[in-house]
């Protein structure tokens, strides 16, 4: 189960747009031939999947990192959205010197990616078909965890399950109304998927130490889409896992075919062979990462020494109940005042 640090703990912020900046040659006629079927063969997730869009360098919380850009949507490890007001095409100064005035643009309020007092608000677009891939997906999480899914009243934070070309949802809590998209191929298992995302959950084979549990092909990926297969240290984010080893039956793990170009498998075990992705059920892996996140009782977010964060915008480091951010000078103490950071 991916890791719980990077569970980043945002505000709305005001960003600057993305510019186009880099973007690759298009797909061969092979290779889109080939998404399709590949996505169905492997009933895994992705947001428009007979679409490619630019290959973007961006950043995000400090790190710069690649997305897609299709339709104006920011698209990362394919099924994974992010908040186009969160990113920015260069980099720009998330932290501030003592008495210094903040140049940054922030809207009022904090969100938080965990869903305070382990509920989660939800609404069902009244035109999405077959709605029982839905309501099946929820009580699965239901029954299975200690989160409880509420039909939104008034409330400003909440899931917007609606159609769209394939699957996709943002991570945690963004604040406001959040899509998840659930696309007429997206079965219950997929929303499932796509509702651990909701939650804060990542992709398993992105974790850290993958590289101990499978081998990635990059010769069989489709061109311009390698980044989608960077573990979370490459992109420049780190911490402890949930479980000790990487979970071939995690509801988030990536298929053995995810983006090939060719037919070939993407990922394997070391040993040269695939395995089987499931997407029927919350694994015991999930279950135990769910549990992590979601205690029993939980009604804000805690945060754990030695785990980084995203916090305000920004990565950060929680060691003896103080924040550090890595910054050209080495590791150096922040704090924050009223949604900004700044040196101790």
């Amino acid at each position: 189960m991916k890791k719980s640090t990077f569970l980043y703990l945002l505000p709305a912020l005001a960003f600057l747009s993305c510019s186009e900046d880099a973007t690759n040659d298009p797909l061969t006629q092979e290779e889109q031939k080939f998404i399709q079927t590949e996505e169905n063969q492997n009933n895994v997730e992705a947001a428009y999947p007979e679409e490619t869009g630019a290959v973007q360098q961006v950043f995000f919380a400090g790190e710069q990192m690649a997305v897609e850009e299709i339709n104006g949507d920011y698209v990362y490890e394919g099924d994974i959205l992010l908040p186009p007001d969160m990113l920015t095409s260069n980099p720009i100064k998330m932290i501030f010197d003592e008495g210094e005035v903040p140049t940054v643009s922030r809207s009022v309020g904090r969100t938080s990616a965990r869903w305070p007092n382990n509920t989660v608000y939800y609404a069902i677009d009244g035109k999405l078909s077959s709605q029982n891939r839905v309501t099946e997906a929820i009580k699965h999480w239901e029954s299975k965890t200690s989160l409880k899914f509420v039909k939104r009243t008034t409330q400003s934070n909440y899931i917007y399950f609606t159609t769209g070309s394939g699957c996709s949802s943002y991570i945690g809590m963004i604040g406001g109304k959040q899509n998840i998209t659930v696309g007429s191929s997206c079965t219950t298992g997929n929303t499932i998927h796509e509702i651990g995302h909701a939650i804060g959950l990542w992709h398993e084979q992105s974790r850290v130490d993958r590289d101990k549990h499978v081998k990635i092909n990059y010769s069989n990926i489709q061109s311009g889409r390698e980044h989608n297969f960077a573990t979370y240290a490459q992109s420049g984010f780190d911490g402890k896992e949930f479980t000790s080893n990487l979970d071939f039956s995690s509801i988030m793990m990536y298929g053995p075919y995810s983006f090939s170009s060719n037919g070939q498998p993407t990922i394997t075990k070391l040993d040269g062979n695939t395995y089987s992705v499931q997407r029927t059920n919350l694994s015991s892996g999930d279950l135990q990462g769910v549990s992590s996140m979601y205690p029993t009782g939980n009604t804000t977010p805690s945060y754990t020494n030695g785990d980084t964060y995203i916090v305000d915008g920004l990565k950060v480091l929680r060691m003896y109940d103080r924040w550090y951010a890595y910054t050209r000078y080495g590791w150096k103490e922040v704090r924050q005042y009223q949604g900004y950071w700044f040196y101790a």
